[in-house]
Parts: C-alpha cells; structure tokens; sequence
C-alpha cells in the first residue's frame, strides 16, 4: 500500500497580498521619516535608532516561537560580512534621501534586480539567455534616466542611491548562498541585531540629543521598519513570489506621494518615464527566473508521478 503523500502548503494569496502592500506602506513612511531626521541629525545616528529600535518587534515576534534555538549558527563569518553589506546599503540610501527627493532615491534602489541577475551571472555563474540579457540592457538605460547624468546637485545623491542598489544585491546573492544551511528567523535576528552593534560604532563621530518628538520619530520609524520586514517576509510565506512581489513596487507610488505631501517634490517626467522602464525590467526578469524555475519541477512531475 503506497503511504499517503502529505498534503502540500495551502497558499492564502489575498492575505499574502495584504502583508506585502501593508509592507510598502510602512516602508513608505519609514522612509519619509528618516528623510526628514537626517537633516537634522548626524546619519550614524538616525541609522543606529532606527536599527536599535527595529530589534523589539523582531525579537517579539520571533523568539517566542523559536526559543534561543534560533541562534544557532556555524556560519559566523558570512553573517557579519552580510550584516556590513546590508549596513553599508542603509547608510547609503539614508544619504541619498538626504541629497535627493524620496520619489527618485527610491526608483533608483529598485534597480537592484538588474545588479543582483549581473551578480548571479558573475558570483554564481548562472547561465542567462537573451531575455534576461535584453532586461538588463533596458532597466539600465531607465537607471540612467532617473539618475540624469550631469544634472549637478543631483549627481551625488543619485550616486549614493546606485551605491545602495548594489549593495542590496550583495545581499541577496549572499542569502541565497546561506538560505541552504540557515532558516529566515535566524538570517533576520543576526541581521539586525549585528546591524544595531555596528551603527553604535558610527555614534563617536557624531551625536545630538533629539528632542522628544524627534526621538519618538527615530524609535516609531525602527519599529515601523522591523513590522515592515516581518510583514513582508510573511507574505512571502503565505502566497508565491510571483503574486506578491509586484506588490511591492507600490512603494515608489507611495514614496512620490508623500514626497509631494511633505516636500512638495514633482516628479520630473523623466523620473516616470525611468522609474517605469526600471520596474518594468525588474519585473520582467523576476518573471524569466520564475520560469526558469518551474522547468525543472515540471520535468521532475512527468519523471515521477504522484501515486
């Protein structure tokens, strides 16, 4: 008698969906709120408080269901070099909002796919066909677009905002490279709290006491960032990428929202045009690797299968 197979995952994709928009949301006004702090206080220490702060509903949420288990690790080394990468991302895209508006920084770090595809060419040696490639051509001439070469005071806070982008794809190639041997409550706790210790060492070359309103401002922000994170990684646990990824370039609509709200920022028709043959190449090649990955399992089906 064959044993009963378990039943796979049942997928919830409108509540998978509500995380990832809630996820942008918060992301929008995490974002709004460190533009505005880091015109006022040194970057190290917006960056610390908010790190800081992002740890309570991290360690709220996590801990209690995986106990002191959770940090566990043999892989010490590549957690610290990710945590300077993901640091060294935040500490350039905080200066970007403070040369730049939101809108633009934003469309910019959404380029990151294009860097993290050109990484796995280049790091993993991942085959790519002609589609991907194409991508890549297109999202990149929308990054310069929205980086608009020679436009003056533009030019530093667009830099810092590429910087980011880069970055961001290190990351998410060393992720992959880790996600083998280390669970997502493991790679989030040792991401943030090694984050938290490493912007404390930026604290010597600059601090000011904020003000109440201010501090509330810092301490809103981290938590608002750690529920953002949980909630988008949630989302990614209850409904596949491929339904709720494209949610969250939702975040450039809000981040032109509120840059408007705030700053009065009008977004330039070449920031539209840019930022829409960025997400659009972005989106495309998300779409290729999502097909690219379903070959192999629906050959695996035809080879085995059920029952």
């Amino acid at each position: 008698m064959t044993p009963t197979a378990p039943s796979p995952r049942q997928d919830m994709i409108p509540l998978g969906i509500f995380y990832m928009i809630g996820s942008t949301v918060l992301f929008a006004g995490v974002n709004a709120a460190v533009k505005w702090e880091v015109a006022l206080y040194p970057v190290g220490e917006v960056a610390f408080f908010r790190s800081l702060f992002a740890l309570v509903p991290c360690y709220l949420l996590i801990l209690p269901r995986t106990g002191l288990g959770v940090l566990r690790t043999r892989r010490w080394p590549d957690h610290v070099k990710r945590a300077l990468s993901q640091m060294c991302s935040m500490m350039s895209i905080f200066l970007a909002f403070q040369l730049m508006p939101l809108a633009g920084a934003v469309a910019i770090s959404f380029s990151a796919p294009l860097f993290t595809t050109l990484l796995s060419i280049l790091v993993l040696k991942e085959r790519v066909g002609v589609h991907r490639w194409s991508a890549l051509a297109v999202g990149f001439l929308g990054v310069l677009f929205v980086t608009r070469p020679g436009a003056g005071t533009l030019q530093l806070g667009a830099g810092f905002a590429l910087a980011n982008a880069v970055m961001i794809s290190t990351v998410a190639i060393a992720i992959r490279r880790m996600s083998a041997t280390e669970s997502t409550e493991t790679l989030t706790i040792y991401q943030l709290s090694l984050i938290a210790l490493f912007t404390a060492l930026l604290l010597p070359f600059g601090f000011a006491v904020p003000g109440w309103r201010d501090g509330l401002l810092m301490a809103g922000a981290g938590i608002a960032n750690g529920v953002a994170q949980y909630w988008w990684t949630r989302s990614l646990h209850l409904a596949p990428p491929s339904a709720v990824v494209p949610f969250n370039y939702l975040s450039l609509v809000w981040a032109m929202i509120v840059g408007y709200a705030i700053w009065g920022d009008r977004p330039t028709q070449k920031l539209l045009v840019g930022a829409a043959v960025v997400v659009g190449s972005g989106l495309y090649i998300f779409w290729r690797e999502a097909i690219r990955r379903r070959k192999p399992r629906a050959a695996l089906r035809e080879n085995y299968p059920a029952g």
